[in-house]
Protein backbone atom coordinates (compact mmCIF):
# COMPACT_ATOMS: atom_id res chain seq x y z
CA UNK A 1 0.00 0.00 0.00
CA UNK A 2 2.48 2.94 0.81
CA UNK A 3 4.86 1.67 -2.49
CA UNK A 4 1.43 2.49 -4.11
CA UNK A 5 0.73 5.64 -2.15
CA UNK A 6 4.64 6.49 -3.22
CA UNK A 7 4.14 5.61 -6.98
CA UNK A 8 0.96 7.76 -6.86
CA UNK A 9 3.02 10.57 -5.60
CA UNK A 10 5.83 10.04 -7.82
CA UNK A 11 3.34 11.05 -11.08
CA UNK A 12 2.33 13.79 -9.62
CA UNK A 13 5.24 16.12 -11.53
CA UNK A 14 2.70 16.87 -14.57
CA UNK A 15 0.06 18.35 -12.04
CA UNK A 16 3.02 20.05 -10.03
CA UNK A 17 3.94 21.96 -13.70
CA UNK A 18 0.34 22.95 -14.16
CA UNK A 19 -0.24 23.93 -10.44
CA UNK A 20 3.43 26.21 -10.86
CA UNK A 21 2.24 27.57 -14.43
CA UNK A 22 -1.46 28.46 -12.97
CA UNK A 23 0.27 29.91 -10.09
CA UNK A 24 2.63 32.29 -11.68
CA UNK A 25 0.04 33.40 -14.01
CA UNK A 26 -2.14 34.24 -11.24
CA UNK A 27 0.55 35.96 -9.25
CA UNK A 28 1.46 37.88 -12.70
CA UNK A 29 -1.65 39.46 -13.54
CA UNK A 30 -3.35 39.97 -9.72
CA UNK A 31 -0.08 41.68 -8.76
CA UNK A 32 0.27 43.27 -12.22
CA UNK A 33 -3.55 44.43 -11.78
CA UNK A 34 -2.62 45.99 -8.03
CA UNK A 35 -0.04 47.98 -9.85
CA UNK A 36 -2.70 50.02 -10.90
CA UNK A 37 -3.52 51.18 -7.36
CA UNK A 38 -2.23 53.86 -5.72
CA UNK A 39 -0.82 51.47 -2.29
CA UNK A 40 0.77 49.35 -4.48
CA UNK A 41 2.56 52.05 -6.54
CA UNK A 42 3.09 53.47 -3.32
CA UNK A 43 4.76 50.13 -1.98
CA UNK A 44 7.32 49.38 -4.21
CA UNK A 45 8.86 53.08 -4.24
CA UNK A 46 11.88 51.80 -2.22
CA UNK A 47 12.94 49.20 -3.94
CA UNK A 48 13.10 51.29 -7.45
CA UNK A 49 14.34 53.98 -5.88
CA UNK A 50 17.20 52.35 -4.72
CA UNK A 51 17.56 49.92 -7.83
CA UNK A 52 20.85 51.24 -9.97
CA UNK A 53 19.05 50.03 -12.66
CA UNK A 54 15.59 51.11 -11.99
CA UNK A 55 15.94 54.37 -10.22
CA UNK A 56 16.04 56.84 -13.50
CA UNK A 57 12.43 55.73 -13.71
CA UNK A 58 11.53 58.38 -11.20
CA UNK A 59 12.09 62.07 -11.37
CA UNK A 60 13.42 62.58 -7.67
CA UNK A 61 13.89 59.04 -6.23
CA UNK A 62 16.34 60.29 -3.37
CA UNK A 63 13.58 61.72 -1.91
CA UNK A 64 11.22 58.84 -1.40
CA UNK A 65 11.88 58.92 2.86
CA UNK A 66 10.11 61.62 3.12
CA UNK A 67 7.50 61.13 0.91
CA UNK A 68 5.90 57.88 1.85
CA UNK A 69 2.20 56.67 2.90
CA UNK A 70 1.75 53.45 4.93
CA UNK A 71 -0.28 51.52 3.16
CA UNK A 72 -4.23 52.43 3.12
CA UNK A 73 -3.39 55.50 3.77
CA UNK A 74 -3.53 58.56 1.39
CA UNK A 75 -2.18 61.80 2.37
CA UNK A 76 -2.79 64.38 -0.35
CA UNK A 77 0.73 66.53 -0.53
CA UNK A 78 2.71 63.15 -0.59
CA UNK A 79 0.08 61.62 -2.91
CA UNK A 80 0.83 64.92 -5.22
CA UNK A 81 4.63 64.23 -5.15
CA UNK A 82 4.64 60.45 -6.02
CA UNK A 83 2.27 62.36 -9.02
CA UNK A 84 5.52 64.48 -9.77
CA UNK A 85 7.72 61.52 -9.11
CA UNK A 86 6.45 59.47 -12.06
CA UNK A 87 5.74 56.95 -9.09
CA UNK A 88 2.44 56.15 -10.69
CA UNK A 89 3.22 56.45 -13.94
CA UNK A 90 6.10 53.48 -13.56
CA UNK A 91 3.70 51.26 -11.80
CA UNK A 92 1.31 51.17 -14.66
CA UNK A 93 4.00 50.48 -16.85
CA UNK A 94 4.95 47.80 -15.09
CA UNK A 95 1.37 45.99 -14.27
CA UNK A 96 0.52 46.20 -17.84
CA UNK A 97 4.11 44.61 -18.73
CA UNK A 98 3.50 41.93 -15.41
CA UNK A 99 -0.35 41.13 -17.01
CA UNK A 100 1.34 40.59 -20.46
CA UNK A 101 3.87 38.68 -19.46
CA UNK A 102 1.38 36.36 -17.33
CA UNK A 103 -0.82 35.74 -20.54
CA UNK A 104 2.10 35.17 -22.28
CA UNK A 105 3.05 32.19 -19.73
CA UNK A 106 -1.11 31.58 -19.96
CA UNK A 107 -0.87 30.25 -23.47
CA UNK A 108 1.65 27.82 -23.10
CA UNK A 109 -0.71 24.83 -24.88
CA UNK A 110 -1.85 26.85 -27.66
CA UNK A 111 1.60 28.80 -28.36
CA UNK A 112 4.28 27.37 -26.62
CA UNK A 113 7.20 29.35 -27.97
CA UNK A 114 5.05 32.62 -27.30
CA UNK A 115 4.68 31.18 -23.45
CA UNK A 116 8.35 29.85 -23.23
CA UNK A 117 9.64 33.74 -24.23
CA UNK A 118 6.97 34.67 -21.26
CA UNK A 119 8.45 32.25 -18.63
CA UNK A 120 12.43 33.68 -19.72
CA UNK A 121 10.74 36.85 -18.93
CA UNK A 122 9.77 35.80 -15.70
CA UNK A 123 13.42 34.52 -15.18
CA UNK A 124 14.57 38.06 -15.52
CA UNK A 125 11.85 39.49 -13.24
CA UNK A 126 12.47 37.13 -10.42
CA UNK A 127 16.65 38.04 -10.65
CA UNK A 128 15.83 41.22 -10.78
CA UNK A 129 13.22 41.57 -7.93
CA UNK A 130 15.75 39.44 -5.88
CA UNK A 131 18.63 42.28 -6.52
CA UNK A 132 16.43 44.43 -4.51
CA UNK A 133 18.08 42.39 -1.68
CA UNK A 134 21.24 43.76 -2.45
CA UNK A 135 19.75 47.37 -3.06
CA UNK A 136 17.16 48.35 -0.89
CA UNK A 137 17.68 48.86 2.89
CA UNK A 138 14.53 48.68 3.80
CA UNK A 139 14.53 44.47 2.97
CA UNK A 140 16.57 44.58 6.68
CA UNK A 141 15.32 44.92 9.84
CA UNK A 142 16.37 48.66 10.88
CA UNK A 143 18.80 49.15 13.86
CA UNK A 144 16.05 50.46 15.90
CA UNK A 145 17.54 49.59 19.65
CA UNK A 146 17.05 45.73 19.06
CA UNK A 147 20.05 43.34 18.64
CA UNK A 148 18.61 41.60 15.83
CA UNK A 149 18.81 44.26 12.80
CA UNK A 150 20.82 44.23 9.27
CA UNK A 151 21.84 40.38 7.76
CA UNK A 152 20.10 37.73 7.86
CA UNK A 153 17.31 39.51 9.50
CA UNK A 154 14.63 40.35 6.44
CA UNK A 155 11.99 42.83 6.86
CA UNK A 156 8.69 42.51 5.60
CA UNK A 157 9.59 44.07 2.03
CA UNK A 158 12.58 41.26 2.36
CA UNK A 159 10.40 38.26 3.41
CA UNK A 160 7.98 39.57 -0.03
CA UNK A 161 11.29 39.67 -2.09
CA UNK A 162 13.33 36.32 -0.54
CA UNK A 163 9.93 34.61 -2.10
CA UNK A 164 11.10 35.45 -5.36
CA UNK A 165 13.39 32.44 -5.26
CA UNK A 166 10.50 30.23 -5.84
CA UNK A 167 9.01 32.38 -8.90
CA UNK A 168 12.98 31.91 -10.84
CA UNK A 169 12.25 28.00 -10.35
CA UNK A 170 8.83 27.88 -11.05
CA UNK A 171 9.42 30.00 -14.33
CA UNK A 172 12.56 28.00 -15.36
CA UNK A 173 9.85 24.73 -14.90
CA UNK A 174 7.30 26.53 -17.06
CA UNK A 175 10.02 28.02 -19.75
CA UNK A 176 11.64 24.00 -20.05
CA UNK A 177 7.98 22.93 -20.37
CA UNK A 178 7.07 24.89 -23.41
CA UNK A 179 10.25 24.44 -24.79
CA UNK A 180 9.46 20.65 -24.79
CA UNK A 181 5.97 21.12 -26.33
CA UNK A 182 7.55 23.25 -28.60
CA UNK A 183 10.19 21.06 -29.79
CA UNK A 184 7.53 18.00 -29.54
CA UNK A 185 4.94 19.56 -31.85
CA UNK A 186 8.38 20.43 -34.18
CA UNK A 187 9.05 16.77 -34.51
CA UNK A 188 5.50 16.17 -35.15
CA UNK A 189 4.83 18.36 -38.46
CA UNK A 190 8.84 17.02 -39.91
CA UNK A 191 7.28 13.40 -39.46
CA UNK A 192 4.09 14.26 -41.36
CA UNK A 193 5.64 15.69 -44.13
Amino acid sequence: MISSIIENIAGLDVLGKKVTRLGIVIVLIWIGGLKFFTYEADGIVPFVANSPLMSFFYNSPNDYKKNTNKEGELIPKIHKWHQSNNTYGFADGLGALLIIIGIMVAVHHWFPMLSMVGSLLVVILAIGTLSFLLTTPESWVPKLGDSEYGFPYLSGRGRLVLKDVIMLGGAIVTMSDSAKLFLQRKRLKEISK
